[in-house]
């Protein structure tokens, strides 16, 4: 990083000039040419990081943007709708899907920053991860998940969320969804329980799904937890749903919405 080897530049060059030029001893020369290491690292960094975050702002801007467009578009269809749920959820899906693009090209603005900054390869990959999910392009998905920062419970509920769509061992989640919840604090577990309780039953482990919600209940008040908990404590797999959790849940792509058609009303009674 250009970074880091400016800032040993300046470590070096305080030093030889400290303790040959200035005939200071060469413990005041050592403290010197550190705080000069520390200055010109954290200007730098302050610097970069400021630049990184105001591009950061300009890619969530085009996401805000896109999404403002299409709530404008979907309350102007409630009292005009364009023909049929379907037509009308294709059309919304494709401007969402050419404002996230849009938001993809904007990420191109961090590469500048890659030679100077020594973990925004991986911001960028989080940015470009989270941005294709949105859209369902789990190649690019794929590809950017091994380099992305996954810290949060919404990052690491997708990494379980696209373990299950793989099919992977039952295992393999459990590890991604014990490092969600280790730190969590209340209620911070919400997604990442129901997430997993979902793929236990989903895969036939209802026992499994009803000792993880009742251990997410021990940090968690949340009413869509609880009456999951309660169906398969009562034996009644069939009424476990996440629906409770909107647009949350429906992210992960691990269901989709259901959308009750209205039946137009006769003026006539």
């Amino acid at each position: 990083m250009i970074t880091l080897g400016l800032a040993f530049a300046g470590l070096a060059g305080t030093f030889v000039s400290m303790y040959l030029f200035t005939g200071a001893g060469i413990g005041w020369s050592v403290f010197a040419s550190l705080v000069a290491f520390l200055a010109v690292q954290g200007g730098l960094s302050a610097f970069f990081l400021k630049r990184i975050k105001a591009d950061m702002l300009a890619v969530q801007k085009v996401v805000a943007e896109g999404q403002k467009a299409v709530e404008a578009k979907t309350r102007a269809w409630q009292f005009r709708p364009p023909g049929s749920v379907q037509e009308a959820q294709r059309i919304i899906a494709e401007d969402m899907r050419a404002a996230v693009r849009k938001a993809l090209d904007e990420t191109a603005r961090l590469e500048k920053y890659r030679p100077w900054v020594l973990f925004v390869s991986r911001q960028i990959a989080t940015a470009r991860l989270h941005l294709n999910w949105m859209i369902k392009d789990f190649k690019a998905v794929d590809a950017e998940m091994p380099r992305a920062l996954l810290l949060d419970a919404v990052s690491l509920s997708m990494k379980m969320a696209r373990l299950q769509m793989l099919d992977a061992p039952l295992g393999e989640i459990e590890k991604v969804y014990d490092k969600a919840v280790a730190r969590a604090r209340y209620n911070d577990n919400v997604l990442p329980a129901a997430c997993w309780s979902w793929i236990l039953v989903q895969r036939g482990e209802t026992d499994r799904a009803f000792k993880a919600l009742t251990q997410a209940l021990k940090k968690s008040d949340n009413e869509t937890l609880k009456k999951n908990h309660e169906a398969l404590m009562n034996n009644r797999v069939l009424h476990f749903n996440n629906s409770g959790l909107g647009d949350q849940w429906y992210a992960l792509h691990l269901e989709e919405p259901k959308i009750r058609q209205q039946r137009p009303r006769s003026a006539y009674r």
